[in-house]
């Protein structure tokens, strides 16, 4: 399974990006009629709920202690073992934070092929690139990384003192918009093209309408996206 982590951590990049694009597929859904009349209601709140959780949470790690794990010559690579923040809660809030932002929008979309199919597929190539990073970090860093891993589990959030890592670090707000912009532009994006095509209810109908919305919506986040990305490029929000 290191084999396979290594392979795909060289294109990990591209997965939220392909895996977006699953969700348009056609399926059955997931929240069917014998959920009531307003079934739709269901996906579309849990749905919610829980991508906007996994954004939070990767939020949380990069605004407090972001990592650097970003690879060199797409091999495994790090310079320093970062146990502070919410790392000291769970040792991958990030591919935490990733897989309750996917999985919300596959319920979101109401999808049973995604959610049932697709999602665990996914989540055998996340097991798979932790086990190389480990493998990396073990290597690396030897007791340090092995005491980490004993007192901090590798999936499940310890909310335990949560409270006190939030009050005893600052918050590095810039950093979390600098580094997650393009994620954030793309999860918002096909929130909305979900939103908006998957459940015509929601505009009664009314296509032009629609269409208007989802222009306006979209126009709105590249408002963002070129904001941040000027802000960065420019040197004026510094991290």
């Amino acid at each position: 399974m290191i084999q396979i982590g290594n392979f795909f951590f060289k294109y990990r990049n591209f997965l939220f990006i392909v895996l977006y694009l699953l969700l348009f597929i056609p399926s059955p859904l997931l929240f069917g009629e014998k959920f009531g009349v307003n079934h739709f209601w269901i996906a579309i709140i849990l749905g919610l709920t829980i991508t906007v959780l996994g954004q939070l949470i990767r939020g949380g790690t990069i605004g407090l202690a972001y990592i650097v794990r970003g690879g060199k010559d797409k091999k495994v690579y790090a310079d320093g073992l970062v146990t502070e923040g919410i790392f000291n809660h769970v040792r991958n809030p990030l591919y935490v934070g990733n897989i309750l932002m996917l999985l919300g929008v596959g319920i979101l979309a109401n999808s049973l092929i995604y959610t049932l199919i697709i999602m665990p597929v996914f989540l055998f190539i996340y097991q798979c690139i932790v086990l190389a990073e480990e493998n990396f970090l073990k290597n690396k860093f030897g007791t340090d990384f092995e005491n980490y891993t004993q007192k901090v589990h590798r999936w499940i959030p310890n909310i335990s003192g949560l409270n006190e890592t939030f009050s005893s670090m600052q918050f590095e707000w810039k950093r979390w918009l600098i580094k997650e912009y393009n994620t954030q532009f793309v999860w918002l994006c096909g929130i909305v093209l979900i939103l908006l095509f998957k459940y015509p209810q929601l505009t009664k109908g009314n296509d032009d309408f629609r269409n208007l919305l989802a222009l306006t919506f979209i126009l709105v986040f590249a408002a963002y996206y070129f904001f941040i990305r000027y802000m960065k490029k420019s040197g004026k929000w510094a991290v």
